[in-house]
């Protein structure tokens, strides 16, 4: 077993990304049991690989219950658009129409249930990433930075779906995963800073937030310093806002 600690409280989190896949056992409050792990997400990714990927990791663990975040459009069990998953290499490579085809409407946390005999819950991974860090009290923003982006919106401890930005356009000839994901900040780290910013600005602005919070894998390369002057909190959530998530969809 990867964790010999066993309590029937305890949530196996998982957060799938466009790169890798996190995970971690953590209690019911969130705390993560130990350091989490990351392997590389499979690609091409179709349903049928990310499904047997997490069947293979649930049986590592002596564990019932299992929280997903979903690095894409997800909504009553089912995904809506996979976002980054659709490319056949990855970020960087081209989207497959017929793999984006097999995505569409697939049962995902009804097929994990069945395949692994466990109670399997699975929400996109912002939304994950939100209820990991969100206090429950005003307009709280969740912006993630990783291998692409992704937001998600609570207003007093209630979650309000919005649009899912990553395929969107940010600008001219940039969708927001091209101009905040990972690729952008390691190819010019200063525009991308400069680009995160005025993001982050202007979607506070439309949503009216008082808190925003930066979570995922580059969230650690933004210091609350770029966010001088502003009119609303800033957190830096971290990398593991996700996984502290997973514990509450148990609630």
């Amino acid at each position: 077993m990867e964790e010999p600690f066993v309590s029937p409280d305890d949530v196996l989190a998982i957060d799938i990304g466009a790169t890798n896949i996190k995970f971690a056992r953590v209690d019911a409050h969130g705390r993560l049991r130990s350091s989490h792990k990351r392997r590389p997400t499979p690609h091409p990714c179709t349903p049928e690989r990310l499904v047997e990927w997490v069947v293979q990791r649930t049986q590592n663990f002596v564990i019932d219950r299992v929280g997903i975040g979903f690095p894409g459009e997800f909504e009553d069990g089912c995904v809506v658009r996979p976002g980054n998953l659709s490319r056949v290499g990855g970020v960087g490579t081209e989207i497959d129409a017929a793999l984006d085809e097999q995505w569409g409407g697939f049962a995902l946390e009804q097929t994990l249930r069945a395949r692994t005999g466990r109670d399997v819950r699975v929400v996109n991974d912002a939304t994950l990433a939100a209820l990991g860090c969100c206090r429950g009290e005003g307009t709280e923003l969740v912006v993630t930075l990783g291998t692409g982006c992704g937001v998600a919106l609570q207003v007093e401890g209630e979650r309000r779906r919005i649009r899912d930005l990553g395929r969107l356009d940010f600008d001219t000839g940039r969708s927001f995963d091209q101009a905040l994901g990972e690729r952008a900040r390691a190819r010019d780290d200063a525009a991308w800073r400069t680009d995160v910013r005025g993001a982050v600005d202007a979607l506070a602005k439309e949503f009216d937030a008082s808190m925003v919070y930066l979570a995922g894998g580059n969230a650690r390369r933004i210091s609350v310093d770029l966010f001088d002057s502003v009119p609303y909190e800033i957190t830096i959530a971290g990398n593991e806002a996700s996984l502290r998530g997973a514990a509450r969809l148990f609630r």
